[in-house]
């Protein structure tokens, strides 16, 4: 079935309803479609000025001024020219970098401009607006980078608020048409990156991006890199891990390198491939064991050459040695030798260079069992940064303890939305919740690790929002906290669908990623929620309906030219997701009723059946959009994984018949469970009451928080499950023990007496500073308090499969409740960066179930 664009919307219409029977908030405007004679005249009466730059300039300079040229063309229909000659009169658009361009020095000597602001700002960009800059030309929009890459961001932020977004093409958003375009009179901007390094690894796994590449470009050769090096500018990113499995960069098209210089983009290497060669490269032109106790000679033979590939070009090299093939060193592998590849790889570097080591950016990934090396004493030198990584499910692993020396190469991070391996492979859809992203790399930022961060994405799309959102944190770690973060889906969502739509599409993106993020979509099954306790499963379900139906509504309303986006960045998702969820209810429930030889079960057979080849039509319908640009992209398999690899095909749950008898099931409406109200006494101040024989409380419904002179008490909006969650800031402040420390107080009201449990649910977080954990501690009523610890390094080992998979730590003390009546639980912070989700007060009643039972209120 070929589905063309202009009869899209159609079908996307029919499809989401079977399933029922501009600028950054943070930074200023500097783009506006009014304007006085004053302003400057980005486009006017079907003008646009001249974009001259200096012929002598860096090569990154001209192509994007270039970019920009066909920015203004989309946006207004208009042409403008990039020269080298100012015209003979004005207004005209200045762009180029402090270093090489001969207007910018002779506007800075005559005293028309100040640079002070980006005085030893790495990266940074000024845009100002300047009246007569040179004889007979009116007025300058001026553009100066401190770099190369400072030029292309300035530029390409202009770009960004006319309306160009970054995805325009890798996500077909729509460039909404403007009649003129102003820059105001009073505009001087400048802004530099906080994170040195910033970028993304295409962790490409076959069939998707592979398959998607060889049809559009016949590989991963130059044409398809260009396409990513423009994105990552528009991005304000400036570095990339290539593809590697199976295609090397460098060697599978020799333009790969020379262009990714040209465009200003900072390679590297993945964190298991030394000294920019890729694994692949090994395969083609290695000989020997990758083994440097019995093939030393030949592996210095084979990075030597890598060194010699790179000559003059921007690269971080990636030092050390892993396994072949990213697996572990032998667990024979001493330090010594590790320590002595580093020594050799780095004499390397001085000899081919003909440089201080020191000049050439070095990292040294703690993947995995790298970390453990490092643990037992392992060092490298000062000047090599530090990549500190997370456990690949998006939780740190180790990050710089306060206080401990400072690295002249820092520290950096290597996080992943995207992950193949234990306990099960990710990589089919984004279930990365900004929350909780955010969470982790404001803890990276706070303990000091901003000289890289890098995010594994997989096959890119349909990584885009966390892409997003990954690097506008990387430019600026400060923009973005506790009390907006949750903005950052409405603009996002307004950038993409413009601002009629921010606050709706926004909300349907956070709820996305609250309910995808509780168990990643390989992970399901029919076992995942319970048909039975709390009505579990149908609760879930019906909330997906929900969703989808404000999807629906919104597409409805939509202008048709956003279909083709729509679809990709919002409506896919939810589809996909929600009929996942369908699926696997509707076989829980077939083989429920199966057990018990009810004939229902049929029928729940055939939904299930239907929504397991829905899942197929739905995926078509993505790679049919836009005359099939995206064939191919979402053919990553997610239904029937037995163990942490995918199966070679989507596999049918098995669902069983009772007898010959057919029904036709219709799906429940909303089935959530509502609890009864019981009032206690007269006590209107208690909000939470014993039901069923449990108190349900969300933490962010405390009583009373209370903070001291260091620390003080803030929710992460949706960071959980289920709720949001509640933790103390800075994050890098320590209480030694509880007393003085913040506490949080919960009243409640309870009508059994004697022992109970009190079960608390925790966003996941690591013991990052490897010692005896972070920990928290707890009392009730007049109790000494208890000191629990969260995450030990043996609750680790013991949990971690069961933490990642469910997202989420679980603690469980026994309590003592004296008497029925009110009473108050209190929880002190010791140590930072615990996230507390859920509490509950169990006196027997409380069924098993997959996420928190609902609060009880009354």
């Amino acid at each position: 079935m070929k589905i063309e664009f202009s009869s899209f919307r159609s079908f996307l219409g029919i499809l989401l309803i079977s399933t029922f029977s501009a600028a950054n908030a943070q930074q200023p405007l500097l783009i506006s479609e009014t304007g006085n004679s004053k302003d400057f005249p980005l486009y006017n009466n079907g003008n646009a000025p001249k974009i001259v730059i200096d012929r002598n300039d860096d090569s990154l300079v001209a192509i994007v001024s270039g970019l920009f040229s066909k920015d203004i063309k989309l946006v207004t229909g208009g042409r403008t020219d990039v020269v080298y000659t100012l015209p003979r009169q004005g207004p005209i658009i200045i762009a180029g970098t402090i270093e090489h361009s001969q207007l910018i020095k002779e506007l800075t000597v005559s005293k028309k401009m100040s640079l002070v602001g980006l005085a030893n700002q790495w990266e940074g960009f000024q845009i100002s607006v300047i009246e007569s800059p040179f004889k007979n030309i009116s007025k300058a929009l001026v553009i100066v980078g401190q770099n190369k890459r400072g030029v292309a961001y300035g530029l390409l932020e202009l770009s960004r608020q006319m309306g160009v977004s970054p995805w325009y093409w890798w996500a077909d958003v729509p460039i909404k048409k403007k009649q003129s375009l102003y820059v105001p009179a009073s505009t001087l901007y400048s802004d530099a990156p906080k994170v040195k390094y910033r970028g993304i690894f295409l962790n490409d796994e076959a069939p998707a991006l592979s398959g998607w590449a060889k049809l559009t470009f016949g590989g991963f050769n130059h044409l398809f890199y260009e396409k990513v090096f423009e994105l990552l500018l528009r991005l304000k990113a400036n570095y990339l891990w290539p593809a590697m499995w199976g295609n090397a960069f460098n060697d599978d098209d020799s333009l790969n390198p020379f262009l990714a210089d040209k465009w200003g983009i900072v390679m590297g290497t993945s964190h298991h491939e030394p000294m920019n060669r890729s694994q692949q490269e090994w395969k083609r032109f290695g000989s020997g064991a990758w083994d440097y106790d019995k093939n030393a000679d030949s592996l210095r033979s084979f990075w030597k050459q890598g060194l010699l590939n790179t000559g003059k070009k921007e690269v971080i090299l990636t030092i050390g040695m892993r396994g072949d093939g990213d697996m572990p060193m032998s667990e024979q592998t001493a330090t010594s030798l590790l320590e002595r590849i580093v020594t050799d790889q780095r004499k390397m570097i001085a000899d081919v260079t003909g440089k201080p080591v020191t000049q050439m950016p070095q990292l040294w990934a703690l993947y995995k069992e790298v970390q453990d090396y490092y643990d037992k004493g392992m060092r490298v030198p000062d000047d090599v940064t530090l990549l500190l990584c997370d456990d690949n499910w998006g939780n740190i692993r180790k990050l710089p303890k306060p206080g401990e020396s400072s690295r002249s190469g820092g520290y950096g991070i290597y996080y992943h939305f995207d992950y193949v391996g234990g306990p099960r492979n990710y990589k089919w859809i984004n279930t990365n919740n900004l929350s909780k992203v955010w969470q982790q790399m404001n803890l990276a930022y706070e303990y000091n690790a901003k000289q890289i961060w890098i995010v594994n994405v997989g096959d890119l799309k349909p990584m885009e929002l966390p892409i997003s959102f990954f690097l506008d944190h990387a430019w600026n770690p400060l923009s973005w906290n506790a009390d907006n973060i949750g903005q950052y889906y409405r603009w996002w969502a307004s950038e993409q669908f413009g601002a009629n739509y921010s606050e709706s599409i926004g909300e349907v993106l956070q709820r996305y990623a609250v309910l995808s993020a509780r168990k990643k979509p390989e992970l399901l099954s029919p076992q995942t929620y319970s048909i039975n306790n709390h009505q579990e499963f149908a609760s879930v379900v019906d909330e997906w309906r929900q969703l989808l139906a404000e999807v629906n509504r919104i597409s409805g309303q939509l202008d048709s030219t956003y279909s083709s986006s729509f679809f990709q960045l919002v409506a896919h998702p939810v589809m996909a997701m929600s009929n996942l969820h369908e699926l696997y209810y509707y076989t829980a429930m077939n083989q429920s009723l199966a057990s018990l030889a009810d004939s229902a079960a049929n029928g729940f057979a055939v939904s299930a059946q239907y929504a397991f080849a829905k899942d197929s039509l739905i995926t078509n319908a993505y790679h049919q959009i836009n005359g099939g640009k995206w064939n191919r992209m979402m053919s990553q398999t997610h239904i029937g994984y037995t163990s942490w690899q995918e199966p070679r095909f989507n596999k049918m749950p098995v669902v069983k018949r009772v007898d010959n008898s057919m029904v036709n099931y219709v799906a429940p409406t909303n089935t959530t469970t509502i609890l009864s109200s019981v009032i206690p006494l007269n006590d209107t101040a208690t909000k939470f009451v014993e039901q069923n024989g449990y108190v349900s409380i969300a933490a962010e419904h405390y009583s009373k928080a209370i903070g001291n002179d260091s620390s003080a008490w803030k929710i992460i909006p949706q960071i959980g499950r289920k709720f949001s969650g509640v933790t103390t800031f800075p994050v890098n402040v320590i209480s030694n023990d509880y007393n003085n420390s913040p506490l949080l107080e919960y009243r409640f009201y309870s009508y059994d007496s004697g022992m109970a449990r009190l079960k608390l649910q925790f966003v996941p977080v690591l013991n990052y500073h490897n010692n005896e954990g972070l920990k928290f501690a707890i009392s009730v009523d007049d109790e000494v308090p208890k000191e629990i610890v969260l995450n030990s390094g043996a609750d680790e080992k013991k949990n971690w499969n069961s933490w990642v998979s469910n997202n989420v730590i679980e603690k469980s003390v026994d309590i003592k409740i004296k008497h029925p009546g009110l009473h108050t639980i209190r929880y002190y912070m010791i140590s930072p960066s615990i996230v507390l989700e859920h509490l509950a007060i169990d006196f027997g009643g409380m069924k098993e179930s997959y996420l928190p039972p609902n609060e009880t209120k009354w």
